[in-house]
C-alpha cells in the first residue's frame, strides 16, 4: 500500500465544486483508499496498490467525480500528433531494453502541479517502477532541446554532463560513484559495459536512466511545455507509466501530444490513450457479488468508475480507460461493479452454505512425523522457502528465481530442505554439542510442491551409522518395507552415501556431510543428514 497527502483546498478545486471534507473521506475509501487521517486539512489516504492512477490528486479527484456523480462515462483525452521524433537504438536492449516518450503542453508550474508531479513520479517509481529497476521516469522542459531526441548506450568514461544537484560535469561512471543518485542506484546497472542515455540532436544529455536528470533540461517556474521519458525493462510497464503522468497532467489543462517512436524496424506513436475493451457478464457479477441487478444497472455501476459500457443482453462491454493498468480480467471488472455499486448497500446475510474445514492428508501426516522426530531427540526448525542461490550445497536452490527480489539471499526458491538446516547449525556454532535439528516442510520439485522430512546430526562422533539407524527408525515405526543402496551425490562423503527406495521408488538420501560443504558453512564437527520424501512415505501407508 502506498500513503499519499493531499490539501483538501486542491480537491475542491479540481473537482470544481465544494464537498464537506468527511465526504471527500468516505468517498476516497470506497473507492480504494484507505483514510488514514487528517491534519488540518491535508488529507492522507493508503491507495490500494491496483489503483497507481490515484497516486496523485489529479487521479484521485477524476475517481472522485464519478462516485460523486459529477461526472460518468469514459474520460475523454485528446491527444495531437507532433513531429518529435524519439529515436530508440539497438544498443540499449542488452541495458535497458524499452522507452516510450510524450508531450505535454501548456501546463502553468504552479507550487501544486510541481508538489503533484513530482510526488507522483516517485511514488510509481517505488510502486510499479521497483525502485527504479523495472520503470524510471524523467520530466525535461522541452523547449531547452532540439529533436529528434535518441536513446542510446554509450561506455561509461565516454559522455560528460551535468547532473541535476551538482554544478560539475562529469562521466557517467562519476555519477554513479560521486552523486548520491548515483550510488543509491547503481546496482540497477552493476555489471553491465554500456550505460543509457537520451540526448538530443545537439549531443544535450537530457537524462542518464535510470539514475538522474541533466541541468540542461531542469524545471523552472516558466517551464509550460513538457517532454516526459519513461524507460524500463518491460514495454508494457512503461507505457503504463507514461499513460498516467499524461493524463494527470492532462487534468490540470494540458495538452496531451503523441511523439514518434522510432524503434528498431518500426515506428510508433505514443503515448497511446485508446481505450481497451473487456466483456463481462452481468449473471457472473451478481454470482460473486451476491446480488439482483439488470445488466444495464451493472452498466450504471462501472460508469461510476469511470468506464464506458455498452450493453448487449446480459453481457456489458466496458471501454477501460489508458490509466487503468489493473483491469485483467473480468473478475477486475466485477470488483468495480461492486464499489460502484456500493458494498456498504450490499444486504447483510448469513452464508447459505455452511462448510467445514480439515487439514489436509499430508498435513496430518506431517505431524505424526514431527511428533516422531520429536520422540527421537531433534528439534523442529521452521525455515523460509526462499534461500540464497549461491549457498553451498549443491543444488539445493536449484528451483526458479525470484525477479526483483528484497535481496540476494531471498532470490530462489529452494529443491531441498537440507540447506536451511545446515545454515541454522552454522548459526548455532556457540552452543553445546550434539545439536539435532528437523524440519518437515515443502520444497519445490519442478514446479510442484512436494512435501519433505529432513534431519542433521553434529557432534564429534556423528556418522553414517548414526543416521542409518535413525532412517531405520523411522521406517520401522511407520511400518514402511523399503531398501537401502549405495549412492553417490557431491553433498555427502564418497562411500558414505546411500539412497532410500520404497517401492521401487527413489525416497530421498543420508549420510555424512562432505568436509567442502561443512567448511563452507563453517562448520567444524561432522554432520550426519537425510533427507526423505515425506509424500512417498505416507503413500505406502
Amino acid at each position: 500500500m502506498t500513503v499519499v497527502s493531499f490539501e483538501y483546498s486542491d480537491i475542491i478545486d479540481l473537482l470544481g465544486k465544494r464537498f464537506p471534507i468527511d465526504e471527500i473521506r468516505a468517498k476516497t475509501s470506497m473507492i480504494g483508499g484507505a483514510d488514514e487521517g487528517i491534519d488540518g486539512e491535508k488529507l492522507s489516504f493508503d491507495i490500494s496498490p491496483n489503483r497507481p492512477d490515484m497516486y496523485s490528486v489529479e487521479g484521485l479527484v477524476r475517481a472522485l467525480r464519478g462516485v460523486l456523480d459529477l461526472e460518468k462515462g469514459l474520460p475523454r483525452f485528446d491527444v495531437h500528433e507532433s513531429d518529435i521524433r524519439f529515436i530508440v537504438e539497438k544498443s540499449v536492449e542488452a541495458v535497458r531494453p524499452h522507452a516510450v516518450g510524450g508531450l505535454v503542453r501548456g501546463v502553468e508550474m504552479t507550487d501544486e502541479l510541481v508538489k503533484s508531479l513530482m510526488d507522483l513520479q516517485e511514488k510509481l517509481h517505488m510502486t510499479i517502477g521497483r525502485r527504479r529497476k523495472k520503470v524510471a521516469i524523467g520530466i525535461h522542459d522541452v523547449d531547452k532541446v532540439t529533436p529528434p531526441l535518441t536513446y542510446r548506450a554509450v561506455k561509461p568514461d565516454s559522455v560528460k554532463f551535468t547532473p541535476l544537484g551538482l554544478g560539475d560535469e562529469l562521466t557517467l561512471r562519476e555519477i554513479l560513484e560521486r552523486h548520491e543518485k548515483g550510488r543509491e542506484f547503481a546496482h540497477i546497472l552493476e555489471g553491465k559495459p554500456l550505460f543509457p542515455i537520451i540526448e538530443d540532436a545537439k549531443g544535450t544529455v537530457l537524462s542518464f536512466p535510470p539514475i538522474i536528470n541533466g541541468t540542461a533540461t531542469a524545471l523552472t517556474e516558466d517551464t509550460r511545455n513538457l517532454f516526459i521519458d519513461v524507460t524500463g525493462l518491460e514495454f508494457g510497464a512503461v507505457s503504463s507509466a507514461l499513460n498516467i503522468i499524461s493524463t494527470s497532467l492532462s487534468e490540470r489543462g494540458g495538452r496531451i501530444e503523441s511523439i514518434v517512436l522510432e524503434l528498431p524496424g518500426r515506428q510508433i506513436r505514443t503515448p497511446d490513450l485508446a481505450a481497451k475493451v473487456k466483456k463481462v457478464s452481468a449473471a457472473s457479477a451478481n454470482r460473486l457479488l451476491g446480488l439482483s441487478i439488470t445488466p444495464q444497472e451493472a452498466a450504471g455501476c462501472l460508469e461510476k468508475m469511470r468506464f464506458g459500457t455498452r450493453v448487449t443482453g446480459d453481457l456489458i462491454e466496458a471501454q477501460i480507460p489508458a490509466y487503468r493498468v489493473d483491469m485483467l480480467h473480468e473478475v477486475d471488472l466485477i470488483e468495480d461493479i461492486g464499489v460502484g455499486h456500493g458494498y456498504d448497500r450490499i444486504p447483510l446475510g448469513l452464508p447459505r452454505e455452511s462448510t467445514v474445514g480439515a487439514p489436509a492428508h499430508i498435513t496430518l501426516f506431517s505431524q505424526t512425523l514431527r511428533e516422531m522426530m520429536i520422540g527421537y531427540g531433534y528439534q523442529e526448525i521452521m525455515s523460509l522457502s526462499m534461500v540464497d542461490p549461491q549457498t553451498p550445497f549443491k543444488g539445493g536452490a536449484d528451483g526458479p528465481r525470484i525477479l526483483n527480489p528484497v535481496s540476494s539471499e531471498l532470490s530462489g526458491l529452494r529443491s531441498s530442505l537440507l540447506p536451511s538446516l545446515l545454515k541454522i547449525l552454522a548459526m548455532n556454532t556457540h552452543r553445546d554439542l550434539p545439536q539435532r535439528v528437523f524440519e518437515a516442510e515443502d520444497v519445490l520439485a519442478g514446479a510442484t510442491n512436494e512435501r519433505h522430512l529432513a534431519g542433521a546430526s553434529i557432534h564429534a562422533k556423528a556418522s553414517f551409522t548414526e543416521v542409518k539407524s535413525l532412517v531405520q527408525s523411522i521406517m520401522r515405526d511407520l511400518g514402511r518395507e523399503f531398501d537401502v543402496e549405495t549412492a553417490s551425490d557431491p553433498n555427502f562423503i564418497p562411500g558414505r552415501c546411500a539412497a532410500v527406495r520404497i517401492a521401487g521408488k527413489g525416497a530421498g538420501l543420508f549420510g555424512e556431510i562432505a568436509p567442502a560443504v561443512l567448511e563452507a558453512h563453517g562448520l567444524a564437527h561432522p554432520v550426519a543428514a537425510f533427507e526423505l520424501n515425506a509424500a512417498l512415505l505416507k503413500e505406502t501407508n
